[in-house]
């Protein structure tokens, strides 16, 4: 899917998409994680994140500490140069973000992340479809959906297989 072709799409579908993924996190469906798994595995299927890497260019992962020792000793600084010189710290959120986007780590020619190895767990588990517990992680999904082709075809798939009939009380 092309990144012009998903805005169009998003734009087109957001307010259903995030309505199903609201449903999704209050509902209570016995089988979703087994869907969930198995529709994530066929939007793999289909979707290449080189062709892409939206998320490296229009998004910002948090960085736990752990991530900046790791990165910061990849990079042969001290964390608080790595801290100071690549992050900022975001008061709302309370958590550290890169400085700017698209992400300084990011090759534009390739699409590959220069630190791929040592990546953030935030890029690891990116764009956490079928993070658990499901419901504490559908949320992600309302922005994601903007922004990742891989989210917007997995909520896409989830729509037309997953029937929201009862809720949690």
């Amino acid at each position: 899917m092309k990144l012009s072709s998903l805005e169009k799409k998003f734009d087109k579908h957001k307010k259903p998409m995030r309505k199903f993924i609201k449903h999704l996190e209050e509902s209570d469906v016995s089988d979703i994680i087994d869907i969930a798994h198995a529709t994530e595995k066929e939007v793999w299927q289909e979707v290449d994140c080189l062709q892409c890497a939206n998320c490296c260019k229009k998004m910002t992962p948090t960085l736990e500490k752990k991530d900046k020792q790791r990165i910061a000793e990849h990079l042969g600084m001290s964390v608080k140069d790595f801290t100071a010189k690549y992050l900022m710290y975001d008061e709302e959120e309370k958590d550290w973000r890169m400085q700017q986007q698209p992400c300084v780590f990011l090759d534009l020619s390739t699409n590959k992340c220069n630190i791929y190895e040592v990546r953030p767990d935030d890029c690891r588990g990116f764009p956490h479809l079928v993070k658990l517990p499901m419901e504490s992680y559908a949320y992600i999904h309302k922005q994601n959906i903007k922004y990742c082709p891989a989210t917007f075809l997995w909520v896409e798939k989830m729509m037309e297989r997953v029937e929201i009939t009862k809720t949690k009380k």
